[in-house]
C-alpha cells in the first residue's frame, strides 16, 4: 500500500482538480488524480474552449458576410460545419493531452476510474463497475464539478433536444432553434448558431436576458441581438414540447398568453447541478445544500481531511474559480496562510457576440448594500480603435462608492471586452480608487481607452464625450 498514498488525493481532473494537484506537487506534497473520463474535466473537454472555437468560427461566419464594410467582396461563401466541428474537438484534445504532460511533468500519478470516499482516508477507484484499488490520502480533494440541469418535460433526449453536448457536436446545421435559457452558456449557443445562419429564438424566465449582470448591460446586449435577428422573449415559461419526426413544437407562455413555436432543435440551457452523487458522502460530515458541497473559506468541509472546490461547491460555475480555490485549498493544507477567494472579485465572461464581461457589484446590488454610488459610462461610438475596427457598438460602465472612491464594480459589453476585464479585476484586488485609475496611462489607440474614459466619466471628466 505504501506505493498508493499520497499526501493528497485529487478526485476529478477538470480545471480545479489538476491545478491543485500540481500545486501540490510544487510544494513537496505527493499527490495523484482519480479522473473517471477525460483530463482537463467538462471545460476543457466540453465547455469553455470548445465552445471558444466554435465561436470564433461563427465571428468569421459573421465577418465574411460584412466583408462590404471593409472594402472587400466574395461571393459563394459557404462553411462546413462538420469541418467547423472537428477543429473544435481537435481544440480540445490538444489541451486535455498538453493537461496530461503537465501531469507527468509535476510527477502527478493518475488513476483512471470513478473515486469514492471509503472512510479512514481512504479513496476506493472504480472503473466500469468493478473495483480497482484503494487509494489512501492524508487530505483528499473533491472536485467533480456540475452537470446540465434537466428541467422536467424538456428533458434532453441528444436528437431533438440538446444539451450542450449535442449543441457542441451537431450532424448538420439546424435552420432553427429555440434555445431555454440566457445565462452564458445559452446565450454563447444562441450566438454561434445565429452567426451560422440558423433562426434563433431565446426563452428566458426572468425579465431580461443575461440576468446576473448590470441591468444597462442586459438592455444593450438585447437590443444588439434582436438587431442580429434574433427573437427574445423574457418573462417567459416554456409550458411543454410536441416532438415531430424532425421538428419540435415549443408552447411558450408570455404575458399570460401561450404561443406555438416550432423549431428543428431545442437547446436546454437552464442551470447547474452538482456531481454529488457516488462519492461517498454517506455517513460523513460533508453537507450538501441543493446539490452543492458546503465549505468554508479554505475550501475544507464538515469532513476532517476532506475538501472541496468548484462547481461542485456552488456559484459561480467558473473554470477560473475553480482553479484559484484549488491553490487556496492546497496551499491552506501546507500550511501557506492563503488569502480567501472574495468572490466579488471573479470576473464574468459572455462570449457572445458582442461579447459581455463583468467584475464585482451591478449597480443596482451597490445600492441595495446602502452604498451611495457615481456611475460612469463611455460608449464604443466614442473610441478610435473601435471605429476604426469596424466594432463601434459596445460600452463600458464603472461603479464607484461616492464617498470612498473604492471600485464597487465594472461592466462592458463590445469586442474583446472578456480580454479587457482583468484590467478592473486588477485594480479590485488591489484596492485602488478611481485616482489610481485616473492616474493610469492607457495606450492610444486601444479599446481599453474606454475603460479610463468610463472611470472619468464617474466624476464628470471624460474627454471625448
Amino acid at each position: 500500500m505504501a506505493d498508493l498514498s499520497f499526501d493528497v488525493v485529487v478526485v476529478g481532473g477538470g480545471p480545479g482538480g489538476y491545478v491543485a494537484a500540481i500545486r501540490a506537487s510544487q510544494l513537496g506534497l505527493s499527490a495523484c488524480v482519480i479522473e473517471r473520463e477525460n483530463l482537463g474535466g467538462i471545460c476543457l473537454n466540453w465547455g469553455c474552449i470548445p465552445t471558444k472555437a466554435l465561436l470564433r468560427s461563427s465571428e468569421i461566419n459573421h465577418l465574411l458576410h460584412h466583408l462590404g464594410d471593409y472594402g472587400f467582396s466574395a461571393d459563394n461563401i459557404k462553411f462546413d460545419i462538420q469541418a467547423v466541428v472537428k477543429r473544435s474537438r481537435g481544440v480540445a484534445k490538444q489541451l486535455s493531452s498538453g493537461v496530461a504532460h503537465l501531469l507527468k511533468k509535476n510527477k502527478v500519478q493518475v488513476f483512471m476510474g470513478s473515486g469514492k470516499l471509503a472512510g479512514n482516508g481512504v479513496v476506493a477507484v472504480e472503473a466500469e463497475g468493478r473495483p480497482i484499488l484503494p487509494i489512501r490520502g492524508k487530505h483528499i480533494i473533491l472536485a467533480t464539478g456540475a452537470r446540465a440541469r434537466q428541467i422536467p418535460g424538456i428533458e434532453v433526449d441528444g436528437k431533438l433536444v440538446w444539451s450542450y453536448r449535442e449543441a457542441m457536436v451537431p450532424p448538420a446545421m439546424p435552420k432553427s432553434l429555440l434555445v431555454v435559457g440566457s445565462g452564458a452558456i445559452g446565450i454563447e449557443f444562441a450566438s454561434f448558431y445565429r452567426n451560422m445562419g440558423a433562426e434563433v429564438t431565446v426563452v428566458e424566465v426572468m425579465d431580461r436576458v443575461l440576468p446576473v449582470e448590470d441591468e444597462e448591460i442586459s438592455a444593450f446586449a438585447r437590443k444588439a441581438f434582436e438587431k442580429q435577428g434574433m427573437k427574445i422573449l423574457t418573462s417567459a415559461t416554456v409550458k411543454g414540447l410536441k416532438k415531430g419526426a424532425d421538428s419540435v413544437t415549443v408552447s411558450v407562455e408570455v404575458g399570460g398568453k401561450v404561443q406555438e413555436i416550432t423549431v428543428a432543435r431545442v437547446i436546454s440551457a437552464v442551470g447547474i447541478v452538482g456531481n454529488v452523487e457516488n462519492l461517498g458522502l454517506e455517513g460523513t460530515k460533508v453537507m450538501v445544500d441543493r446539490t452543492h458541497v458546503q465549505i468554508d473559506e479554505f475550501c475544507r468541509t464538515g469532513e476532517p481531511g476532506v475538501y472541496a472546490i468548484g462547481d461542485l461547491c456552488g456559484p459561480p460555475w467558473l473554470a477560473h474559480k475553480a482553479s484559484h480555490e484549488a491553490v487556496i485549498c492546497v496551499e491552506a493544507i501546507a500550511g501557506k496562510h492563503p488569502h480567501p477567494l472574495d468572490i466579488t472579485n471573479i470576473p464574468g465572461c459572455t462570449y457572445c457576440t458582442p461579447q459581455v464581461a463583468s467584475v464585482g457589484l451591478t449597480e443596482a446590488r451597490a445600492k441595495a448594500l446602502g452604498h451611495e454610488v457615481r456611475v460612469g459610462h463611455f460608449p464604443f461610438i466614442g473610441n478610435g480603435k473601435a471605429i476604426a475596427m469596424g466594432e463601434p457598438e459596445g460600452m463600458v460602465k464603472t461603479v464607484f462608492d461616492a464617498k470612498t472612491g473604492e471600485l464597487l464594480g465594472a461592466h462592458m459589453i463590445g469586442a474583446e471586452v472578456t480580454e479587457m476585464i482583468q484590467g478592473y479585476t486588477i485594480a479590485r484586488t488591489l484596492e485602488a480608487t478611481e485616482v489610481e485609475l485616473m492616474h493610469t496611462v492607457f495606450p492610444h489607440p486601444t479599446i481599453s481607452e474606454t475603460m479610463h474614459e468610463a472611470v472619468l466619466d464617474a466624476y464628470g471628466r471624460a474627454i471625448h464625450m
